[in-house]
Order: structure tokens, then sequence, then C-alpha cells
């Protein structure tokens, strides 16, 4: 299951514009780029899935009716969780084009001026817990994509056992040292490449099909019911293996933004869709035909001299699952941040055409440490199938709660109607989620506890800032106070504009106040920056800066960015020049606060965490890196507040 979406290809992005004539072709090319992004984790399940539904923890013995039992149970999993939920329903849900759940949370919160809030509390928790668990599957799914792709070599032979976690190591270890020189090269060769994975999964399963033709019968749902009769409560559990069929599901709705809904429909209902069921039906007859192929029975759909040519093109299509995922907790870490979640992070925007090309070394580095401990702790790609499901089926019941509550109160959709919908999509999630809950003992705990960790960072992150909006309000005065002050005391003015940037649109900054206080001076034309991130992906460029002339040489700035958008103040300040607002960069000063925050036992958070968001103060990124401020302009002026 990929992130928020993994923008590491150069496609153009969706066009605004009418079709043109072309437009089919121009789908076509977006369905093939769509490919190489969207489709990698559900295109390397074959490696694993219907393996551990045999041979896993919860197997079934892989006699005829299980085998027919679960396939059935795989066909109608990919056509109702992929092919309905998301494709059908949940990418309906759109905010301005954008997809994932954070952006999906950031529609759900929006409310028109005079509505009820009451939901947003739980809308929120939701869908920080949702992006939190995301993180785990970034952690999981490149490690047992490429673990269960070099798993291959010891199908030729035993001796290749001892290489198989050293080499994904390896193929680990370059992955995420490419992620500083962006992807736009290899980007390129994503598609192409998956192109020739499905069409090579088509194949290896039509080669065993029509050796076996009567298992295509296990697409009656018929036979998954019996398979529930038969097996009762272990045939329930075993739904902890069919769900690795449907992992990458979510990547679908969050790649929605960079492709949009129609190639990745192309692409799926033309080519991913039929290549996966042809390859999972080519492994259930080899396993008819030989119930010991259950070890691994992917690559023994492959004849003999075609087992190595497979290892190789099977890593490919790991390392692509895992640059998808890997991108997207770039694209989700970047959202958090200008949605206030995160501490201000580096950003490194890898190509001058695509600006959803970002490459963030703080997380690439924890997630390169993660990724390497996880293979080296789990070992294998049976042990990770343990730890796997629990986190992205409780992702998914997350998006199924918020599009109901998207549906209900965006849409103004009837409780008859989004209720039945809705309900019928949460008994398959919470399905999912209750086999896969047993798991939770067996390394479940991993990407829960992971999740937990990233949940109580973010959300000590957003209460942290707003306490401290607090006691910076609380010592500061309005403004219209302060300007009516000058009439009776007016301060000394020097030439020049300076900038002071604050959160409150309202209040005087503090650094203001405290230059005043100490250097006794005010210049002559004093702008007041506001930086305020919206709830949706992106603002337009008209919209972006807002001049309000004050009196007394006062400027009031306010600068408005969407979710996935990096503000900048040399774009700001251009912006602000093109309103009209005249001054003069090598004359202007920006006055900058930089409060020592202060644990205290004051109203507001546990000590414990209030400790926290302090330490996350100090190692955030500087608002004059982040924000692109010329650092020779900076004045700071520092303060202690108690938290």
């Amino acid at each position: 299951m990929s992130a928020s979406p993994p923008s590491l290809s150069s496609v153009p992005t969706v066009p605004s514009a009418p079709e043109a004539p072309d437009s089919n072709k121009r789908t076509a090319a977006l369905a093939m780029a769509a490919l190489g992004i969207v489709y990698g984790d559900i295109g390397t399940s074959p490696l694993y899935a219907l393996r551990e539904c045999f041979t896993g923890e919860h197997g079934v013995a892989p006699t005829h009716d299980n085998v027919l039992g679960v396939l059935s149970l795989i066909f109608w999993a990919l056509i109702l969780v992929v092919s309905v939920k998301y494709l059908v329903f949940v990418m309906r849900a759109d905010n301005r084009g954008e997809g994932g759940i954070l952006a999906l949370m950031a529609l759900a919160m929006q409310r028109k001026r005079g509505e009820e809030v009451k939901v947003r509390p739980v809308v929120i928790t939701l869908g920080l817990f949702g992006a939190a668990l995301l993180y785990g599957d970034g952690l999981i799914t490149p490690a047992i994509s490429v673990l269960s792709a070099v798993e291959g070599l010891s199908v030729a032979t035993p001796v290749f056992e001892a290489y198989i976690r050293p080499l994904t190591v390896l193929v680990l270890v370059g992955l995420f040292l490419i992620q500083r020189h962006g992807t736009a090269g290899i980007g390129a060769i994503f598609g192409p490449f998956m192109l020739l994975w499905f069409l090579s999964l088509a194949v290896l399963g039509v080669k065993e099909l029509v050796t076996y033709p009567a298992v295509l019968g296990a697409l009656s749902p018929l036979n998954g019911v019996n398979f529930f009769l038969a097996n009762q409560g272990h045939g329930f559990l075993a739904l902890g293996g069919v769900f690795l069929v449907v992992t990458g599901g979510e990547a679908l709705y969050a790649d929605m933004g960079h492709f949009g809904a129609k190639p990745i429909k192309w692409a799926w209902f033309g080519l991913v869709l039929p290549s996966l069921m042809l390859n999972y039906m080519g492994q259930g007859a080899l396993l008819l035909r030989d119930p010991n192929a259950a070890r691994n029975p992917f690559f023994l759909l492959a004849p003999d001299w075609a087992l190595y040519p497979l290892v190789v093109l099977s890593t490919g299509a790991a390392v692509i699952a895992a640059q998808a995922l890997i991108s997207g907790a770039f694209s989700i870490t970047q959202q958090a941040i200008q949605l206030g979640y995160t501490p201000r992070l580096e950003v490194v925007h890898t190509s001058a055409e695509e600006r959803g090309q970002i490459y963030l070394p703080g997380i690439n580095l924890a997630l390169f440490v993660g990724v390497i401990l996880t293979v080296l702790g789990f070992k294998s790609s049976t042990n990770l199938a343990a730890a796997y499901g629990i986190a992205v089926s409780t992702a998914m019941s997350i998006t199924t709660v918020l599009a109901y509550v998207v549906a209900r109160e965006r849409w103004n959709v009837s409780r008859a109607v989004a209720l039945p919908v809705a309900g019928l999509f949460a008994i398959m999630d919470l399905s999912f989620f209750s086999a896969n809950a047993v798991k939770i003992a067996a390394g479940g705990w991993f990407p829960l506890l992971l999740a937990l960790a990233v949940f109580t960072l973010m959300t000590t992150w957003k209460r942290g800032r707003d306490i401290l909006a607090q006691r910076l309000r609380s010592s500061s005065m309005p403004l219209n106070q302060l300007l009516e002050s000058f009439g009776d005391h007016p301060p000394v003015r020097v030439s020049g504009t300076a900038i002071f940037m604050t959160g409150n649109p309202e209040g005087t900054p503090p650094a203001l106040l405290h230059n005043l206080k100490h250097n006794k001076v005010l210049h002559e034309q004093v702008m007041l920056l506001t930086i305020a991130s919206e709830e949706v992906p992106h603002v337009p460029p008209e919209d972006r800066v807002e001049v309000i002339r004050l009196e007394a040489g006062f400027v009031r700035v306010i600068s408005r960015h969407g979710f996935m958008e990096n503000p900048s103040i040399p774009e700001i300040l251009k912006r602000a020049r093109e309103k009209g607002l005249q001054f003069n960069l090598m004359g202007t000063s920006f006055f900058l606060g930089r409060e020592t925050l202060i644990p205290s036992k004051k109203p507001g958070m546990a000590m414990w965490r209030e400790a926290l968001f302090a330490w996350m103060s100090r190692n955030a990124r500087s608002a004059t890196s982040y924000f692109r401020i010329p650092p020779n302009r900076v004045v700071e002026l520092g303060a202690q507040v108690e938290l």
C-alpha cells in the first residue's frame, strides 16, 4: 500500500483544461506511467500472497477445495475492495484533484462558515493515525517485496540461502542512496518495466492455466462460501493471507492527484487486474497439480531456464514498489508539515519541472535504518507476512469512515444511501482487520507501535504549537492598541522595511515588541507577514498573497498555501510587489522570534509531552532556511516561554 501521492516519475500532471482530441493517447500515456508508481505494491503481491495462504501460520492445506476457495476469495477481494470500493466510490472523494488519507482528512474537516464542527476532533484523530500507519507500511513493504524477490534464488538451489539477507540489504542500500539524486531519470523507465512485469505475470499464469483450466471455476463465489463452511474459524483466519493481495489498494487513491482517476482505472481494468488474476489462477493450477509447490508457487511457475531472469525481474519490480513507498513517505511528510502536524524538515526539490518530486534527507535516513533493521530482525518474507496486514487493514477502515463523513457532510448524501454503502465496505474492512488482528503477537505489534509513536509525535507537535501560540498571545497586545500608543509616544523611525513573521494575523508579533523594547526604533515600513496553510492541496497563484494596508506605515501580508506546496519568501515578496507593495530587498530586514521552551506544570500537556515538544522544536529546521529567507537579512530575537 502506498502512502499519499508518491510523486516520483517525471510524468505530466493531470490537465485541468477540457480534453483534447488526442485525450485517449494522453490517458494511455498516463496509464503507462501509473503502472510504475500506483501498482508497484499490489503488483508484487503474487510473490508471496498465495504462498502465505497455504504455508503461513494460519495457512490451510493445499487441497482441491481449499485451493479453489482461496482463489475465489482472492478474486472477489480484488473486485470488491479495489475495483468497487476504491475505483468506483473512494476516488470520488478528491480534494481538488488530490487523494490520500491526509487529503481526505482535510476534505472532511472543511466546513462552510457557521457550520457545526463537532466531528472535527474525531476526523483529525482518525486521519492522523491513518497517516501514521502508512509509515509502518513504508518499512514493511520494501522489506517484504525485496526479500520475496531475492528468495527466488533459493528455489534454484539451497546454496543461495545464506546470501538472501545480505543481497536484500545490498539492494536496499543502493535504493536509499539514489534518493538524493531524484528519480526523474529512472522514473521514466518504471512504467515500461512494470508493463513487462505484468505481461510476465500473465504469461506465467497462462502457461500453467492451460494444463488445468478447471481452476477457473474458482471465480464462482460459491467456492469462497464453501471454503468458510468447511474450514470455519481456521478459514476466517486465512483471510489474513488473502488480504495480502489488496495491500496496495490505498495507492490507487493516494496517487490520483498525480495521474487522474481515468488513467488509473484504465491501467487496472486493462492490464493489472487481468494479469494478477491470471497469475493467481496459474499458481492455483500448479498447486492442484503439485501441492508441494506451496513452498513458493510463484517461482515454481517458471521453467528452469527462466528462473534466474525471473528473480532479476522480480527484484526490479520489488525495488519499484519500495520506491513508491519511500516517495509516498516523503509526500505525506510534506503534507503533515504544511498542515502543522510535523516540525519543519529539510525538503529538497529534485526536479525543476515537477514540483511533486521531493527528497527529505531526515525521512530517508529514518526509513533506511528502519527497513534494514526490519530485514535483519524478521529475517524472511514469511516472518514479515506475519506482521504485514494489520496496519494496512486499519488504514483502509479509516479511509471508509472518512469517506462516509465526506459523503454526509460535504456532499449531503442521505444517510439511507451513504450508510449501506459504507456499511458494506466496513464489513469487508473489519473482516480483514479481525483476521489480521491475530498477527499482533507474531509481529503485527511492530507497525502498530511505530504508528503509535508517529501519531504521538504529530499530535504532540500540533498541541504544543497551539499552546505556544496561546502563551505568546497572552503576553502580546492587540495591534490596534500598539498603533494607538504611537499617537502619544511616536517611536524613532529609521529608513527601510522590517518584516516580522507572525502566526497570528490579528495580534502584534512578540519580535516586534522586543525590537521596540530593546532597540527603541521602528522602520519606515513594517510588514507583518503571516503564512497560512489551507486545507486544500493547492491555492491558485492569484489568491496566494493578500496585502492589507494599515496606518502608521504598517502593512499586513497574508500568504496562503496548500498542503502540497512549500512556501517561499522570495516568491511571496514577488507577489506582494505585484499587488503594489513597494520595498527594496537590500534595505529590508527580517525579524524572527526564537523561543526557548520550558516545560511547566501549567495546564496544557503532560510534562513528558512538553519536554518532547521542546526537543522537537529545538531540532526543527530554522524558519530562515525552510522559507528561503536571505540569511544575511535576518535578525533573531529570543524569548523564554513556559509551556
